[in-house]
């Protein structure tokens, strides 16, 4: 039985790394999660799984819980302490934005397995965290659908023979609006997603394209290619959730439903397979798959992402740490849709870039611009 750590247990792909469990309970047991402040849903969690330990963000919340026989931790060093529980065999981590990286490195250091879908481990930190891994003799193992898809294309296949990758996007919310009818976008609008069911973060990061640059970034570190070899296209129906074109011109694709359920089995079950209960993949209710040019101009966000890992060193930092403000400005209504581009594109204008960054560094430029009050 492989036991299980969760960060960011009540968001989206936490709660479908619980339907897997839950689905195979002889396979999987949860032993250790952090919840922010769902104290309730914590509960929930507690009296179904029965986990070791769980890590709430406030200490108030921490006494609604004592009742239950179980370590609670709070904060940050609740986060490192589930992270890096001594049981864990693998840490989900699905936590939100470059909190999500000491935790990584935490469970890294203990030789814990990571299915990584905290991106902003990667993007603002991937050399740091690659070596990390190499170093301690641990898989880190996609569960963004779009790497797991890479991850599995190239499963036997030698590194050397690849020609590019391919990410497809579905383009977001407003995939079919041109740049003038995003003026004045509602973020009723922005979470409407026409695929995927995902937290609201995530899904405006989809709607400006800033989640496929973070993808760009990350296949960098996960994959170990150069930006050049990574390229990005338009897909809406979200089938083919991305291909790799070999040597000799073979394009392997992985397609299947939008479904997080699958690639968070993926990467729990890896090398192997389970069966899992869910949609089929039925080719001939779509018919027709539709592929196209990615425009840059038109999806900034996305140009924004590849100029940044380009430049390296604290910009892909400073681009991540930036968006994230800018998207909260956005769902707290005190921005326009426009404005979260405007806003990244002038700090990293004005940002003097520092190059090859150690890791007190990079934490110190995430805070820092975190930090800082934005006016457009």
């Amino acid at each position: 039985m492989k036991k299980i750590g969760i960060l960011g247990a009540s968001g989206s792909v936490g709660m479908q790394g619980l339907d897997i469990i839950r689905q195979h309970p002889e396979e999987y047991k949860l032993v250790s999660f952090a919840v922010g402040r769902s104290i309730d849903l914590a509960i929930n969690i507690i009296e179904e799984f029965k986990p070791a330990i769980v890590s709430v963000q406030n200490a108030e919340d921490k006494k609604v819980l004592e009742k239950y026989d179980i370590e609670v931790v709070h904060g940050e060093e609740g986060l490192l302490a589930v992270a890096g529980y001594y049981e864990n065999d693998m840490l989900l981590n699905s936590i939100l934005g470059s909190v999500g990286l000491r935790p990584t490195l935490h469970a890294i250091e203990q030789g814990i397995d990571i299915a990584l879908a905290n991106k902003e481990t990667l993007v603002v930190a991937g050399e740091i965290v690659m070596q990390h891994a190499k170093k301690y003799g641990v898989n880190i193992l996609p569960v963004d659908s779009e790497h797991s898809a890479i991850f599995q294309c190239l499963n036997g296949e030698d590194p050397k023979n690849i020609e590019k990758i391919i990410i497809t996007a579905s383009g977001g919310s407003f995939r079919d609006k041109t740049r003038s009818e995003l003026e004045n976008v509602t973020l009723e609008d922005a979470l409407n997603h026409p695929n995927w069911s995902m937290g609201q973060k995530i899904t405006i990061d989809s709607a400006t394209m800033m989640n496929k640059g973070l993808e760009v970034i990350e296949a960098k570190w996960l994959f170990d290619l150069p930006v050049e070899k990574i390229e990005t296209i338009l897909h809406k129906e979200s089938v083919i959730h991305s291909m790799v074109e070999f040597n000799d011109t073979s394009v392997m694709a992985q397609l299947g439903t939008p479904d997080m359920r699958m690639p968070i089995l993926y990467a729990f079950s890896y090398p192997d397979r389970l069966p899992r209960q869910g949609e089929r993949l039925n080719l001939a209710k779509f018919g027709t798959l539709d592929f196209k040019e990615m425009d840059f101009e038109r999806f900034r966000c996305l140009k924004f992402a590849y100029d940044a890992i380009k430049i390296g060193g604290t910009m892909p930092v400073v681009m991540n740490a930036v968006n994230e403000v800018a998207v909260q400005m956005f769902l707290n209504g005190e921005i326009s849709f426009l404005d979260i581009e405007r806003l990244i594109e002038r700090e990293m204008e004005q940002h003097e870039v520092i190059q090859h960054p150690d890791l007190e560094t990079i934490l110190k430029v995430d805070a820092d611009y975190k930090s800082r009050q934005y006016e457009v």
